[in-house]
Order: structure tokens, then sequence, then C-alpha cells
């Protein structure tokens, strides 16, 4: 697929597209003779790793370092353990960030709720 395929199937921008492979998170995995990115069904569920990360705050940094977990885990490749240790890690402040969020939406539901009351 090219990159504008791959935008419109993850609700992402070509610009985030981009972006994400000139910092390394995410690279295309092969380009056509004229230059244009081309990506497979492994890089989009990639993408969709990457973009359910994202709300929560983490850091490019951190979805770079669980991408390469997830990858090698996938591949049973050497680490595999620590790997599952650090995703593991993951997980619980994922978990955490999203209470977070889920608090904060709460706030916002009740605000719009007084505020419905008020012009009622």
């Amino acid at each position: 697929m090219q990159i504008g395929e791959v935008a419109a199937r993850t609700e992402l921008s070509l610009r985030s597209l981009r972006h994400w492979e000139d910092v390394g998170l995410l690279r295309p995995s092969g380009r056509t003779d004229g230059g244009f990115r081309l990506y497979t069904e492994a890089d989009v569920e990639k993408i969709l790793v990457i973009r359910r990360m994202k709300p929560l705050g983490f850091t490019l940094e951190q979805m770079s370092a669980a991408m390469r977990d997830i990858e090698t885990i996938r591949d049973a490749g050497p680490g595999e353990a620590e790997a599952r240790s650090r995703l593991a890690v993951i997980l619980a402040d994922a978990e955490d960030r999203r209470g977070r969020l889920q608090a904060q939406l709460a706030m916002a539901d009740e605000f719009l709720d007084q505020l419905g009351r008020q012009l009622s």
C-alpha cells in the first residue's frame, strides 16, 4: 500500500506517517522505483499500535522501545523475557494513564450535564 491508503485506513495524516519515519519510529517496508513509500499489513498493525499509544501521552522514545519489544516477542528473538518484562511495565503505565483520562472524561461529562441543566 502507498502512504495515502495507509493514512486513510489508520486515520492519520501523511505528515504524521512521514514524521514517524523521520524520527525512526516506523519505516515503510519498501519503496517503489520512483521512491514512493510502500507499507504492508504488518506495517499497518504497527501504526495502529503507535496510534493507540499516542493519546495516552507516551513519548516517541517510549513508543519506539515498545515497538522493538513487540517485534522481539513476535520473532521469539533473543531477549524475549526482558522484552516481556518491559512491556508489562508499559501495560501498567498505560492502565494508569487510561484511568486518569477516564477521570478527566467523567469531569467533562459532569460539566456538560451542569451546563445543560443551566440552559434548560
